[in-house]
């Protein structure tokens, strides 16, 4: 249990506690829960700045990217000065996030949440929910395989262009995401790379995804949704759909055959939306940065920091004649950008970073 769930100042959220059915006890029970939140974009930096005001005592941010200027347009826990330092989004998120409430636990965890990861951060971590804050549906049939494998909550959301879907799946009680939509698509979807996404939209299902997390960690399980909300702000539509049961014969939560868990799905590179950059997973084992700023260094203008080693290679330009530019993490993950192509980023990743 957090210490802070023992040392609680109930002044700071006298006003939720009015609440019916939170109170006290409910404060007491979100304050030595710990939620484990994937994915520090608009959704995940929406939904979590309400987790934190409202008291959640252990936040867990994981994601594996840098902050960008496109992204202050939606996400609500960087500023400029993240941009220009270009952090790690899972540490802004928590200075920011410890800077609003100093009463609770924020930990940062910059990775990629792959069959590789995900179960080592589950038992590392031991959420008791799951807050999904991903923008691609290999990641978000992963953590629905992580979460019915060890009977955590799973809080899901999206968003593109101004609409949005929200859901939470109970594991053993509910239909999970495999259930509703079975897997993956087969073919090409619209990112917002291509169809774009607006601030109020990510606002409205960050807001659902939130107060569903709020809910189940404060013991008010009874007035879950239960449903399936679907919404379109520029088609003024906003619906309730019935999830119905589970499935027997789903592959997840009915088989229990966990192919995502597997890696069955997995590819080791994959082109960051509305990025130009490609991501090359290669070093398992994870990389010492000081050798790796070490033989990047005579290549270009290359600086370190304790989670990454970063810089512009002189000797190498994108397709129209950009400038490549390469984050290597200490996890093992490289961000190759100027280029959306993942066949000439793994021909760069070979010939500068390695195997």
């Amino acid at each position: 249990m957090p210490e802070n769930a023992r040392d609680l100042n109930f002044d700071r959220y006298h006003r939720q506690m009015l609440v019916g059915g939170i109170g006290a006890s409910g404060q007491r029970r979100l304050a030595a829960s710990t939620g484990i939140v994937v994915g520090c974009g608009a959704l995940g930096c929406a939904s979590t700045d309400l987790l934190a005001r409202a008291g959640v005592g252990r936040i867990v941010l994981v994601d594996r990217d840098v902050v960008e200027l496109t992204n202050l347009q939606r996400q609500c826990l960087f500023d400029e000065r993240d941009v220009a330092e270009q952090s790690p989004k899972a540490h802004a998120a928590a200075a920011r996030l410890a800077a609003i409430n100093s009463q609770i636990v924020v930990e940062a965890v910059a990775t990629d949440v792959t069959h590789r990861t995900i179960e080592p951060l589950m038992e590392r971590f031991r959420p008791d929910v799951i807050l999904d804050g991903t923008d691609n549906f290999q990641t978000r049939f992963l953590l629905n395989d992580a979460a019915i494998k060890r009977g955590v909550p799973l809080v899901y959301a999206g968003v593109l262009a101004g609409s949005g879907m929200q859901m939470t799946v109970r594991p053993g009680i509910t239909p999970c995401l495999r259930c509703i939509f079975d897997g993956p698509p087969t073919t090409a979807v619209p990112t917002c790379d291509t169809a774009g996404v607006l601030g109020p939209a990510v606002a409205i299902a960050a807001a659902n995804q939130a107060i569903e997390g709020i809910k189940l960690l404060a013991g008010l399980e009874d007035r879950l949704s239960g449903v399936l909300l679907q919404f379109d702000l520029l088609a003024n539509t906003h619906r309730l759909l019935k999830v119905g049961s589970r499935r027997a014969d789903c592959a997840c939560c009915g088989r229990r055959e966990f192919e995502f868990l597997a890696g069955k799905n997995a590819d080791t590179a994959a082109v960051l939306c509305g990025r130009n950059a490609v991501q090359i997973w290669a070093a398992e084992r994870g990389v010492d940065l000081e050798e790796m700023h070490r033989r990047l260094a005579p290549l270009g203008s290359f600086a370190r920091s304790p989670v990454l080693v970063r810089g512009v290679l002189r000797e190498a330009r994108g397709e129209g004649g950009e400038p490549i530019e390469l984050t290597v993490f200490a996890d093992g993950r490289t961000l190759v950008r100027g280029t959306a192509s993942i066949e000439r980023a793994r021909g760069l990743h070979a010939r500068f970073v390695g195997g």
